[in-house]
């Protein structure tokens, strides 16, 4: 990192000492206007991202913004198809999603089929001591709540898992404020999204969670399948339902487990009478792509490299015009804010406001 910039120096000076970055910068417009930097970290409260994001980019700076992208759809909509990204060698824009980029996510994605899955649960939580009133997360205008600060990554892990975009959100229950600039702010929720085919999908996320932290979870659960070469008798049949459950969804470096429960079942072709049941239970760890094997084997990666460091490898091949294992891609980002949207919605909270800034 060559430089760093923040609403009061002071705490650019101490973040800069800390970190070893050799410059400080008085004004964000002051990185922006250094030739010497080529990519810019959107770090921001949420509801500056679009704007500052958007200036990087009219200044032909690559940009990594964090999540969530921009405060709404229609933010997302607008920063996500600026002329400059579609042009000859232009800036890459990416959301940070980091831990779509470790190998445990690669893992998990090739034990299912997406056209089996039948329902899939997400969960996250910070503990009640990790957050206060006053933070950023419950201020309303700064685009507040614990659906945009924790609920991204668990509506993500649903869209992802089902490989397709909910049609509608069924519910959305909230616990929120109700007066300050924290009004509206939700500090836990719980919704449920129905895909296509009638599938449902659940995310849930609290921000004033138990004293014990426990890691956030994605749970696969798939149909039943016939089993092509099952070994039983002529007028059986065999099927298998599969259970995948990852812990560890955001920060799969400090601790992660894949849990596969497969559940087979023998059957009476013509009566459908049950035989035989039994279950067969594996755990997976991967902290690197040769741990998680398959296509991804060959991938570079250590058992130190934290789901950033991943992430920012594939945005420097991005840049450089190499091949990336993962991506996330414009419309991917729309999408992801939409399905925000939905659940905003439907709490009767409302959209997270749109910037009246014009860029």
């Amino acid at each position: 990192m060559q430089a760093v910039a923040a609403r009061q120096r002071s705490k650019a000076e101490a973040f800069a000492k800390k970190h070893g970055i050799p410059e400080v910068k008085d004004t964000y417009e002051e990185l922006l206007a250094d030739p010497n930097i080529d990519c810019i970290l959107i770090a921001l409260p949420n509801s500056l991202h679009y704007e500052w994001a958007a200036r990087a980019i009219r200044a032909g700076k690559h940009v990594l913004v964090e999540k969530p992208s921009t405060s709404n759809s229609h933010e997302a909509e607008m920063l996500f198809s600026m002329p400059e990204l579609s042009q000859p060698n232009g800036p890459i824009l990416l959301e940070a999603f980091h831990n779509r980029f470790f190998p445990s996510w690669a893992l998990f994605n090739s034990l299912f089929e997406d056209e089996e899955v039948e329902h899939v649960s997400s969960a996250s939580m910070v503990p009640w001591w990790g957050t206060s009133d006053t933070d950023i997360n419950f201020n309303y205008n700064l685009s507040g709540g614990s659906i945009m600060a924790m609920g991204t990554y668990n509506m993500s892990a649903l869209r992802l898992a089902f490989g397709a975009e909910p049609i509608e959100c069924v519910s959305c229950e909230t616990e929120h404020f109700t007066e300050g600039v924290q009004k509206d702010c939700d500090w836990n929720f719980k919704a449920v999204f129905r895909f296509p085919g009638d599938k449902i999908g659940e995310a849930t996320t609290t921000l004033k969670g138990p004293t014990w932290w426990t890691p956030s979870t994605v749970a696969v659960t798939t149909r039943e399948r016939v089993m092509v070469n099952s070994k039983v008798h002529p007028s059986q049949e065999e099927t298998r339902s599969r259970k995948i459950v990852l812990h560890g969804l955001v920060h799969g470096v400090f601790w992660h487990r894949i849990d596969v429960t497969d559940v087979y079942v023998t059957r009476n072709k013509k009566t459908g009478a049950v035989i035989a049941k039994h279950e067969e239970k594996k755990s997976h760890k991967a902290y690197t792509f040769k741990e998680a094997g398959g296509q991804f084997a060959n991938l570079p990666g250590d058992t130190h490299w934290m789901s950033y460091r991943y992430q920012l490898e594939e945005f420097v091949n991005k840049i450089r015009g190499r091949k990336t294992q993962h991506w996330v891609t414009a419309e991917d980002s729309v999408a992801q804010m939409k399905m925000i949207d939905m659940a905003y919605e439907k709490s009767g909270l409302g959209l997270r406001p749109t910037s009246k800034v014009v860029i």
